[in-house]
Protein backbone atom coordinates (compact mmCIF):
# COMPACT_ATOMS: atom_id res chain seq x y z
CA UNK A 1 0.00 0.00 0.00
CA UNK A 2 3.35 2.17 -0.30
CA UNK A 3 1.34 4.40 -3.28
CA UNK A 4 -2.05 4.42 -1.65
CA UNK A 5 -3.84 7.11 -0.18
CA UNK A 6 -3.49 7.30 3.18
CA UNK A 7 -5.89 8.09 5.86
CA UNK A 8 -4.28 9.11 9.77
CA UNK A 9 -7.07 9.39 12.11
CA UNK A 10 -5.77 10.82 15.79
CA UNK A 11 -7.80 9.21 18.62
CA UNK A 12 -7.90 5.88 19.54
CA UNK A 13 -11.66 6.44 20.48
CA UNK A 14 -14.93 5.42 19.28
CA UNK A 15 -15.27 8.25 17.37
CA UNK A 16 -11.47 6.91 15.67
CA UNK A 17 -13.18 3.48 15.70
CA UNK A 18 -16.29 4.15 13.89
CA UNK A 19 -14.70 6.31 11.37
CA UNK A 20 -12.12 3.74 10.46
CA UNK A 21 -14.64 0.84 10.14
CA UNK A 22 -16.78 2.90 8.04
CA UNK A 23 -13.52 4.17 5.57
CA UNK A 24 -13.75 0.14 5.15
CA UNK A 25 -17.48 -0.34 4.85
CA UNK A 26 -17.16 2.09 2.46
CA UNK A 27 -14.78 0.52 0.17
CA UNK A 28 -11.54 2.71 1.03
CA UNK A 29 -8.52 0.16 0.08
CA UNK A 30 -5.51 2.37 1.22
CA UNK A 31 -3.74 2.62 4.21
CA UNK A 32 -5.74 3.35 7.62
CA UNK A 33 -3.44 4.47 10.57
CA UNK A 34 -5.45 4.87 13.80
CA UNK A 35 -3.05 6.07 16.42
CA UNK A 36 -4.11 6.61 20.70
CA UNK A 37 -2.23 7.74 23.02
CA UNK A 38 -4.03 5.29 25.89
CA UNK A 39 -2.72 1.67 25.94
CA UNK A 40 -5.95 0.65 25.50
CA UNK A 41 -7.71 -0.42 22.17
CA UNK A 42 -10.41 1.76 21.61
CA UNK A 43 -13.57 1.49 23.66
CA UNK A 44 -17.09 3.87 24.98
CA UNK A 45 -17.29 5.55 27.80
CA UNK A 46 -20.80 5.27 29.03
CA UNK A 47 -20.18 1.65 30.59
CA UNK A 48 -17.17 3.63 32.82
CA UNK A 49 -20.17 5.50 34.51
CA UNK A 50 -22.84 2.74 34.07
CA UNK A 51 -22.96 -0.54 34.44
CA UNK A 52 -19.11 -1.38 34.60
CA UNK A 53 -19.30 0.98 37.73
CA UNK A 54 -22.20 -1.40 39.28
CA UNK A 55 -20.52 -4.68 38.55
CA UNK A 56 -23.41 -5.51 36.01
CA UNK A 57 -21.23 -5.57 33.04
CA UNK A 58 -17.76 -6.80 32.48
CA UNK A 59 -14.68 -4.79 31.31
CA UNK A 60 -14.45 -6.44 27.81
CA UNK A 61 -17.69 -4.80 27.13
CA UNK A 62 -16.60 -0.98 26.85
CA UNK A 63 -14.30 -2.19 23.47
CA UNK A 64 -15.54 -1.37 20.39
CA UNK A 65 -14.10 -4.04 18.05
CA UNK A 66 -12.48 -7.31 19.35
CA UNK A 67 -9.51 -7.49 19.27
CA UNK A 68 -8.17 -9.07 16.04
CA UNK A 69 -10.75 -6.12 14.12
CA UNK A 70 -7.85 -4.43 13.40
CA UNK A 71 -5.61 -6.47 11.81
CA UNK A 72 -8.48 -8.43 10.02
CA UNK A 73 -9.40 -5.01 8.12
CA UNK A 74 -6.22 -3.72 7.55
CA UNK A 75 -6.53 -1.00 9.85
CA UNK A 76 -2.94 -0.33 11.81
CA UNK A 77 -3.34 0.46 15.53
CA UNK A 78 -0.74 2.47 17.17
CA UNK A 79 -1.68 2.87 20.69
CA UNK A 80 0.63 4.71 23.54
CA UNK A 81 1.55 7.01 21.15
CA UNK A 82 1.15 10.78 21.60
CA UNK A 83 0.67 13.13 18.32
CA UNK A 84 2.77 16.48 18.79
CA UNK A 85 2.28 18.56 15.80
CA UNK A 86 0.91 18.90 12.65
CA UNK A 87 2.99 20.35 9.21
CA UNK A 88 0.26 21.19 6.98
CA UNK A 89 2.13 21.87 4.09
CA UNK A 90 4.13 18.61 4.06
CA UNK A 91 0.86 16.68 5.17
CA UNK A 92 2.90 15.27 7.97
CA UNK A 93 1.44 14.43 11.80
CA UNK A 94 4.26 14.43 14.16
CA UNK A 95 4.77 11.60 17.01
CA UNK A 96 6.20 11.87 20.09
CA UNK A 97 9.47 9.28 20.00
CA UNK A 98 8.56 8.17 16.30
CA UNK A 99 9.17 9.21 12.62
CA UNK A 100 6.43 11.32 10.90
CA UNK A 101 4.17 9.96 9.15
CA UNK A 102 2.04 10.92 6.03
CA UNK A 103 -1.44 11.68 5.55
CA UNK A 104 -3.92 12.36 2.40
CA UNK A 105 -6.61 13.28 4.82
CA UNK A 106 -6.67 13.16 8.65
CA UNK A 107 -9.36 13.34 11.14
CA UNK A 108 -8.87 14.88 15.16
CA UNK A 109 -10.41 13.04 16.99
CA UNK A 110 -8.58 13.67 19.81
CA UNK A 111 -11.79 14.25 22.52
CA UNK A 112 -11.54 16.19 25.75
CA UNK A 113 -9.76 16.05 28.59
CA UNK A 114 -11.37 16.06 32.35
CA UNK A 115 -11.01 19.36 34.31
CA UNK A 116 -8.93 19.17 37.10
CA UNK A 117 -9.40 20.92 40.42
CA UNK A 118 -6.23 22.99 41.74
CA UNK A 119 -6.39 22.70 45.38
CA UNK A 120 -4.67 21.79 48.30
CA UNK A 121 -4.69 17.53 48.50
CA UNK A 122 -6.43 17.40 44.76
CA UNK A 123 -3.09 14.58 44.32
CA UNK A 124 -4.47 12.64 47.38
CA UNK A 125 -4.58 9.18 47.04
CA UNK A 126 -8.94 8.60 47.63
CA UNK A 127 -9.56 11.31 45.06
CA UNK A 128 -10.44 9.88 41.89
CA UNK A 129 -11.79 11.24 38.08
CA UNK A 130 -13.55 9.41 35.90
CA UNK A 131 -12.66 9.51 32.08
CA UNK A 132 -10.58 6.60 30.99
CA UNK A 133 -10.65 2.99 31.22
CA UNK A 134 -7.88 2.69 33.77
CA UNK A 135 -10.09 5.27 35.86
CA UNK A 136 -12.52 3.29 36.17
CA UNK A 137 -10.74 0.41 37.09
CA UNK A 138 -9.62 2.36 39.95
CA UNK A 139 -12.80 4.16 40.70
CA UNK A 140 -14.51 0.49 40.96
CA UNK A 141 -11.91 -0.76 42.91
CA UNK A 142 -12.49 1.99 45.19
CA UNK A 143 -16.22 1.74 45.42
CA UNK A 144 -15.83 -1.65 46.60
CA UNK A 145 -14.01 -0.58 50.17
CA UNK A 146 -15.56 3.15 50.36
CA UNK A 147 -17.58 3.51 53.34
CA UNK A 148 -18.02 7.28 52.96
CA UNK A 149 -18.27 9.41 49.20
CA UNK A 150 -17.84 12.80 48.16
CA UNK A 151 -18.80 13.15 44.72
CA UNK A 152 -18.04 16.86 43.61
CA UNK A 153 -19.99 17.65 40.45
CA UNK A 154 -23.51 17.10 40.12
CA UNK A 155 -23.69 17.09 36.69
CA UNK A 156 -24.56 13.67 34.54
CA UNK A 157 -20.84 11.59 35.28
CA UNK A 158 -21.70 13.01 39.08
CA UNK A 159 -25.02 11.48 39.65
CA UNK A 160 -24.31 8.40 37.96
CA UNK A 161 -21.30 7.77 40.39
CA UNK A 162 -23.49 8.64 43.24
CA UNK A 163 -25.86 6.63 41.97
CA UNK A 164 -23.41 3.45 41.86
CA UNK A 165 -22.00 4.64 44.92
CA UNK A 166 -24.85 3.73 46.90
CA UNK A 167 -25.23 0.49 44.80
CA UNK A 168 -22.07 -0.60 46.94
CA UNK A 169 -23.59 0.62 49.73
CA UNK A 170 -21.46 4.22 50.77
CA UNK A 171 -23.33 6.86 52.28
CA UNK A 172 -23.03 9.77 49.48
CA UNK A 173 -22.91 13.86 49.51
CA UNK A 174 -23.04 15.55 45.98
CA UNK A 175 -21.54 18.74 46.41
CA UNK A 176 -22.24 21.68 43.43
CA UNK A 177 -21.72 24.76 42.99
CA UNK A 178 -25.54 25.83 41.67
CA UNK A 179 -28.42 25.39 43.35
CA UNK A 180 -29.45 22.21 41.77
CA UNK A 181 -28.01 19.13 40.20
CA UNK A 182 -28.40 19.50 35.92
CA UNK A 183 -29.88 22.79 36.51
CA UNK A 184 -28.04 24.78 33.68
CA UNK A 185 -28.42 21.57 31.33
CA UNK A 186 -32.35 21.07 32.29
CA UNK A 187 -33.66 24.24 34.09
CA UNK A 188 -34.80 24.15 37.74
CA UNK A 189 -38.22 21.92 37.07
CA UNK A 190 -36.71 18.67 36.04
CA UNK A 191 -33.47 19.18 38.00
CA UNK A 192 -35.78 19.14 41.13
CA UNK A 193 -36.97 15.12 39.39
CA UNK A 194 -32.74 14.19 39.92
CA UNK A 195 -32.56 15.97 42.93
CA UNK A 196 -35.58 13.91 44.39
CA UNK A 197 -34.49 10.74 42.80
CA UNK A 198 -31.03 10.82 44.77
CA UNK A 199 -32.84 11.83 47.98
CA UNK A 200 -35.14 9.11 47.68
CA UNK A 201 -32.25 7.16 47.47
CA UNK A 202 -30.28 8.46 50.63
CA UNK A 203 -27.85 10.88 48.69
CA UNK A 204 -27.60 14.29 50.50
CA UNK A 205 -26.74 17.37 48.54
CA UNK A 206 -24.76 20.10 49.62
CA UNK A 207 -25.61 22.97 46.79
CA UNK A 208 -23.80 26.64 46.63
CA UNK A 209 -20.40 25.78 47.45
CA UNK A 210 -17.25 24.09 46.07
CA UNK A 211 -14.41 22.45 47.37
CA UNK A 212 -11.65 23.93 49.12
CA UNK A 213 -9.25 21.35 50.10
CA UNK A 214 -8.99 17.69 50.24
CA UNK A 215 -7.70 16.90 53.82
CA UNK A 216 -5.40 13.73 54.49
CA UNK A 217 -5.28 12.06 57.76
CA UNK A 218 -1.98 11.09 59.15
CA UNK A 219 -1.48 8.20 56.77
CA UNK A 220 -1.76 10.69 53.81
CA UNK A 221 -4.99 9.29 52.67
CA UNK A 222 -8.20 11.32 51.95
CA UNK A 223 -10.27 12.04 55.42
CA UNK A 224 -12.59 14.87 54.54
CA UNK A 225 -13.82 17.05 51.86
CA UNK A 226 -13.35 20.47 52.93
CA UNK A 227 -16.14 23.24 51.39
CA UNK A 228 -15.99 26.94 50.24
CA UNK A 229 -18.38 27.40 52.57
CA UNK A 230 -16.44 26.27 55.79
CA UNK A 231 -18.31 22.60 55.95
CA UNK A 232 -16.15 19.48 56.24
CA UNK A 233 -17.60 16.09 55.05
CA UNK A 234 -15.81 13.13 56.43
CA UNK A 235 -15.25 11.00 53.42
CA UNK A 236 -12.41 8.28 52.39
CA UNK A 237 -13.25 8.33 48.77
CA UNK A 238 -14.03 11.78 46.22
CA UNK A 239 -15.19 11.41 43.00
CA UNK A 240 -14.45 14.71 41.05
CA UNK A 241 -17.18 15.06 37.69
CA UNK A 242 -16.85 18.96 37.20
CA UNK A 243 -16.59 18.94 33.61
CA UNK A 244 -14.59 18.24 30.33
CA UNK A 245 -12.52 20.32 27.82
CA UNK A 246 -12.22 20.25 23.98
CA UNK A 247 -8.61 18.75 23.37
CA UNK A 248 -7.71 20.90 20.62
CA UNK A 249 -4.51 21.61 21.26
CA UNK A 250 -2.99 19.92 18.12
CA UNK A 251 -5.44 22.39 15.91
CA UNK A 252 -4.33 25.49 17.59
CA UNK A 253 -0.44 24.84 17.09
CA UNK A 254 -1.48 24.17 13.42
CA UNK A 255 -3.47 27.26 13.72
CA UNK A 256 -6.63 25.71 12.81
CA UNK A 257 -9.67 27.95 13.52
CA UNK A 258 -10.56 26.59 16.92
CA UNK A 259 -13.37 28.27 18.78
CA UNK A 260 -14.74 26.30 21.89
CA UNK A 261 -13.41 23.20 20.07
CA UNK A 262 -12.08 22.85 16.63
CA UNK A 263 -14.24 24.45 14.00
CA UNK A 264 -15.87 22.58 11.45
CA UNK A 265 -18.23 22.92 8.88
CA UNK A 266 -21.27 20.70 8.38
CA UNK A 267 -19.37 18.40 6.37
CA UNK A 268 -17.10 18.20 9.68
CA UNK A 269 -13.83 19.71 7.64
CA UNK A 270 -12.08 22.26 9.64
CA UNK A 271 -10.55 25.39 7.95
CA UNK A 272 -7.90 23.10 6.18
CA UNK A 273 -9.79 21.35 3.52
CA UNK A 274 -7.53 18.04 3.98
CA UNK A 275 -8.42 18.08 8.02
CA UNK A 276 -11.55 16.36 9.42
CA UNK A 277 -13.09 16.73 13.01
CA UNK A 278 -15.78 14.70 14.93
CA UNK A 279 -16.74 14.01 18.37
CA UNK A 280 -16.07 15.66 21.44
CA UNK A 281 -13.18 17.81 20.09
CA UNK A 282 -15.78 19.71 16.82
CA UNK A 283 -17.17 22.40 16.87
CA UNK A 284 -19.99 21.95 14.15
CA UNK A 285 -21.54 24.44 12.27
CA UNK A 286 -25.06 22.77 12.60
CA UNK A 287 -26.99 23.52 9.43
CA UNK A 288 -29.96 22.97 11.23
CA UNK A 289 -29.88 25.02 14.08
CA UNK A 290 -27.97 27.83 12.23
CA UNK A 291 -25.16 28.41 15.01
CA UNK A 292 -22.05 26.30 16.04
CA UNK A 293 -22.41 23.49 18.49
CA UNK A 294 -20.24 21.17 20.66
CA UNK A 295 -21.61 18.02 21.84
CA UNK A 296 -20.03 15.66 24.12
CA UNK A 297 -22.28 12.36 23.84
CA UNK A 298 -21.88 9.13 23.00
CA UNK A 299 -23.92 9.67 19.80
CA UNK A 300 -22.00 12.03 18.46
CA UNK A 301 -18.94 10.13 18.68
CA UNK A 302 -20.24 7.00 17.45
CA UNK A 303 -22.61 8.91 14.31
CA UNK A 304 -19.88 12.04 13.97
CA UNK A 305 -16.74 9.44 13.22
CA UNK A 306 -18.95 7.41 10.32
CA UNK A 307 -20.21 10.79 8.99
CA UNK A 308 -16.34 12.55 8.79
CA UNK A 309 -15.13 9.44 7.58
CA UNK A 310 -17.95 9.74 4.51
CA UNK A 311 -16.96 13.24 3.93
CA UNK A 312 -13.44 12.06 3.34
CA UNK A 313 -13.92 9.88 0.79
CA UNK A 314 -15.42 12.92 -0.85
CA UNK A 315 -19.12 12.11 -0.47
CA UNK A 316 -21.55 15.44 0.45
CA UNK A 317 -22.16 15.32 4.21
CA UNK A 318 -24.85 17.33 6.11
CA UNK A 319 -23.91 16.50 9.79
CA UNK A 320 -27.46 17.56 10.95
CA UNK A 321 -28.15 15.10 13.93
CA UNK A 322 -30.31 16.00 16.51
CA UNK A 323 -27.74 16.04 20.01
CA UNK A 324 -28.73 12.55 21.58
CA UNK A 325 -27.99 11.22 25.55
CA UNK A 326 -29.44 9.03 27.83
CA UNK A 327 -28.63 8.08 31.21
CA UNK A 328 -29.22 5.07 33.91
CA UNK A 329 -29.38 6.18 37.62
CA UNK A 330 -31.39 3.75 39.95
CA UNK A 331 -34.52 2.72 38.12
CA UNK A 332 -34.52 5.55 36.08
CA UNK A 333 -33.66 5.29 32.42
CA UNK A 334 -33.72 8.52 30.42
CA UNK A 335 -33.39 9.39 27.19
CA UNK A 336 -32.86 13.12 25.71
CA UNK A 337 -33.19 14.68 22.37
CA UNK A 338 -32.55 18.46 21.27
CA UNK A 339 -30.25 21.44 22.09
CA UNK A 340 -31.28 24.26 24.79
CA UNK A 341 -28.86 26.59 25.63
CA UNK A 342 -29.45 28.12 29.77
CA UNK A 343 -32.09 30.20 29.30
CA UNK A 344 -33.20 29.66 25.48
CA UNK A 345 -36.38 28.86 26.35
CA UNK A 346 -39.87 29.62 27.77
CA UNK A 347 -41.17 26.79 29.62
CA UNK A 348 -41.15 23.17 30.32
CA UNK A 349 -43.83 21.10 29.31
CA UNK A 350 -44.66 17.84 31.47
CA UNK A 351 -46.51 14.77 29.63
CA UNK A 352 -47.33 12.50 32.62
CA UNK A 353 -46.17 12.62 36.55
CA UNK A 354 -42.96 13.68 37.20
CA UNK A 355 -43.44 12.89 40.96
CA UNK A 356 -41.43 10.41 42.86
CA UNK A 357 -44.07 8.83 45.03
CA UNK A 358 -42.73 6.30 48.19
CA UNK A 359 -39.44 5.72 46.01
CA UNK A 360 -41.80 4.64 42.86
CA UNK A 361 -39.81 5.59 39.56
CA UNK A 362 -41.30 8.66 37.76
CA UNK A 363 -42.81 7.89 34.08
CA UNK A 364 -42.99 11.10 31.76
CA UNK A 365 -41.95 13.42 29.25
CA UNK A 366 -40.93 16.67 29.47
CA UNK A 367 -40.48 19.00 26.15
CA UNK A 368 -38.49 22.40 26.26
CA UNK A 369 -40.39 25.00 24.52
CA UNK A 370 -39.71 28.48 23.15
CA UNK A 371 -42.78 30.12 21.23
CA UNK A 372 -44.63 26.67 20.62
CA UNK A 373 -41.83 25.53 19.26
CA UNK A 374 -40.03 22.01 20.69
CA UNK A 375 -36.34 22.82 20.96
CA UNK A 376 -35.69 19.39 23.15
CA UNK A 377 -37.34 16.36 24.70
CA UNK A 378 -36.64 13.50 27.46
CA UNK A 379 -38.05 10.61 28.07
CA UNK A 380 -38.50 8.85 31.46
CA UNK A 381 -38.87 5.63 32.10
CA UNK A 382 -41.39 5.74 28.77
CA UNK A 383 -40.13 4.06 25.70
CA UNK A 384 -40.26 3.68 22.06
CA UNK A 385 -41.01 7.67 21.79
CA UNK A 386 -37.52 9.33 20.90
CA UNK A 387 -38.05 8.97 16.92
CA UNK A 388 -41.46 10.69 17.57
CA UNK A 389 -39.44 13.41 19.89
CA UNK A 390 -36.81 13.54 17.73
CA UNK A 391 -38.75 14.82 14.96
CA UNK A 392 -40.78 17.34 17.24
CA UNK A 393 -37.71 18.72 17.86
CA UNK A 394 -36.81 19.07 14.05
CA UNK A 395 -39.42 20.36 13.11
CA UNK A 396 -39.44 23.13 16.49
CA UNK A 397 -35.95 24.05 14.63
CA UNK A 398 -37.66 24.87 12.02
CA UNK A 399 -40.01 26.83 13.47
CA UNK A 400 -43.03 25.18 13.06
CA UNK A 401 -45.59 25.25 16.23
CA UNK A 402 -47.30 22.43 18.18
CA UNK A 403 -50.76 23.08 20.54
CA UNK A 404 -49.45 23.01 23.96
CA UNK A 405 -52.20 21.76 25.13
CA UNK A 406 -52.25 18.75 22.89
CA UNK A 407 -48.18 18.22 23.94
CA UNK A 408 -49.02 17.47 27.64
CA UNK A 409 -51.60 15.36 27.10
CA UNK A 410 -51.09 11.45 27.17
CA UNK A 411 -54.03 10.54 25.32
CA UNK A 412 -53.27 12.55 22.18
CA UNK A 413 -50.33 10.38 20.29
CA UNK A 414 -47.37 12.27 19.93
CA UNK A 415 -46.95 11.25 16.36
CA UNK A 416 -50.33 13.01 15.29
CA UNK A 417 -48.32 16.28 16.30
CA UNK A 418 -45.65 16.13 14.23
CA UNK A 419 -46.15 19.20 11.98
Amino acid sequence: MVDSPAYVIVGASLTGAKAAEELRTAGFAGRILLIGEENERPYERPPLSKGYQLGTDPRDKAYVHDPDWYDANGVELLLGVRATGLDRAAHALLLSGRDPVHYDKLLLATGSRVRRLDVPGADLPGVRYLRTLPDADALLADLGTAERVVVVGAGWIGLEAAAAARHHDADVTVVEVDRAPLRRVLGDDVAAVFAALHRAHGVAFHFDAGVRQFRADGEGRLAAVVLTDGTELPADLAIVGVGITPASELALAAELTVDNGIAVDAGLRTSDPDIYAAGDVAALAHPLLGKRIRVEHWSNALNGGKAAARAMLGEPVAYDRVPYFFTDQYDLGMEYAGWVEPGGYDQVVFRGDATIHDGTPPQFLAFWVSAGRVLAGMNVNVWDVQDDIQALVRAGWAGREVDLGQLADPSVPLRALIP
